[in-house]
């Protein structure tokens, strides 16, 4: 195997047949996983005729993995993510209000994948419950690792729970109900002037337009307000050469065809901005909660979360998802819809620098949507014919063309 390595300088140095460590996930995880690698491998070894391809590492997380071992997520699995250093996963099981906490959430924090990056844009032919959906093209930057994610909670009737309400009444004077569970909410300069700065690099390598720092800045002062500070200080102390505030670009419009231009909005007001101003939004730069919401809602615009891409990225480590849920009830049945853990997929591959591959699977699914070849959740809606998953993916492939002939 030729695992991935890691320079002085933090770079990944990727060999020509690089090991790729691969999570199938639970529920309909290992169906959309099998068709996932397929469309890969046709479309790795079509850019660039055998001289590159993958070697899959299986790894176990899940309920594989607690049959297998009793833990959801055993040392051996992070072990093996870590020695792979970059990784795509099918959904795991999370369940609500009791058990383990979130699979991703611990992943994340482990490989301190600070950035949870969501592109969203509108394949021609999917349904969409909006009028101009092609207007969407985003791409959101949310924070990953800290804010309530953080996991920092105590049940209302905990010991815990108590001396903290105790310690807020009596030293700060901040009465809590004594019904009230407690979640803390920390949001550091360190961790907000990362992600920023990532979203910042990535408007200026891939000449997008502008980025907006999204926030609640207006009620939670010195979390998401400080975020938004810290977001502008990036920008003025590290890329004065490459950005404009958005009162400056008003100021002097020119600017705007070499800078790019920071601006930043008030999160519900940004919900209707998505909607009603979708094209004056281009890179979006978030908190963890904010950036949760905001990415499903984007989403659904254009499709859903069964064509939505994501993938969770650090300064060394990532590991590349499928955003959508586990859909237990469609386990095994060969019915799911792929194009998720496809598209992030494709991402990985931008992401290790095979753009050419990247590039094949995206103009194949575009063209497979084109002509209304789908699976069973956009069928009943187009009113047409239902692939299967594993067809989906063999679809994919027959369109696929070699980059100079796209």
């Amino acid at each position: 195997m030729s695992f991935i390595e890691i320079d002085s300088n933090s770079k990944i140095k990727v060999p020509e047949n690089p090991t790729i460590g691969m999570i199938e996930g639970d529920g309909i995880g290992p169906d959309i996983s099998k068709t996932a690698v397929r469309v890969l491998n046709s479309a790795i070894e079509l850019a660039y005729g055998g001289k590159s391809y993958i070697e899959w590492q299986k790894v176990v997380a899940g309920d594989e993995a607690f049959e297998k071992t009793g833990k959801h997520l055993p040392q051996e699995s992070l072990d093996l993510l870590k020695k792979c250093v970059i990784s795509i996963k099918g959904p795991l099981t999370t369940p609500i209000g009791e058990g383990f906490r979130s699979l991703n959430v611990t992943m994340r924090q482990y490989f301190d994948l600070y950035a949870n990056v969501r592109p969203v844009k509108f394949f021609p032919g999917v349904p969409s419950p909006v009028k101009n959906p092609e207007k969407m093209n985003m791409i959101i930057f949310r924070e990953n690792t800290e804010d309530l994610y953080s996991g920092i909670e105590w049940r209302y009737n905990s010991d815990e729970a108590k001396r903290l309400r105790w310690y807020l009444s009596e030293n700060l004077g901040v009465k809590i109900p004594e019904d009230a569970g407690i979640g803390i909410k920390p949001i550091s300069k360190f961790k907000s002037k990362r992600l920023v700065r990532k979203a910042i690099e990535y408007a200026i390598q891939e000449h997008r337009k502008s980025v907006t720092l999204v926030h609640k800045g207006n009620i939670m002062k010195y979390t998401e307000g400080a975020f938004k500070e810290w977001g502008y200080e990036v920008a003025r102390e590290e890329f004065k050469d490459y950005t404009v505030t958005e009162e400056e670009f008003n100021s002097s419009p020119g600017t705007s065809s070499w800078k790019v231009v920071i601006k930043d909005r008030i999160t519900d007001n940004m919900f209707q901005q998505v909607l009603t101003r979708t094209q004056d939004y281009d890179v979006i730069a978030t908190t963890n909660l904010n950036g949760d919401y905001l990415s499903d809602a984007v989403a659904a615009q254009v499709g859903g979360l069964g064509i939505a891409p994501g993938g969770n990225i650090g300064d060394v480590y990532a590991i590349f998802e499928a955003v959508h849920g586990t859909a237990p009830k469609y386990a095994g049945l060969d019915l799911a819809n792929p194009t998720s853990l496809i598209l992030s997929g494709s991402m990985m591959l931008r992401h290790i620098g095979w753009t050419l591959a990247s590039e094949v699977i995206e103009n194949a699914v575009g063209d497979c949507y084109k002509e209304q070849k789908v699976t069973q959740d956009l069928a009943r809606v187009l009113n047409v014919k239902a692939l299967k998953c594993s067809e989906f993916g063999e679809e994919i492939i027959k369109r696929m063309k070699k980059p100079s002939e796209s």
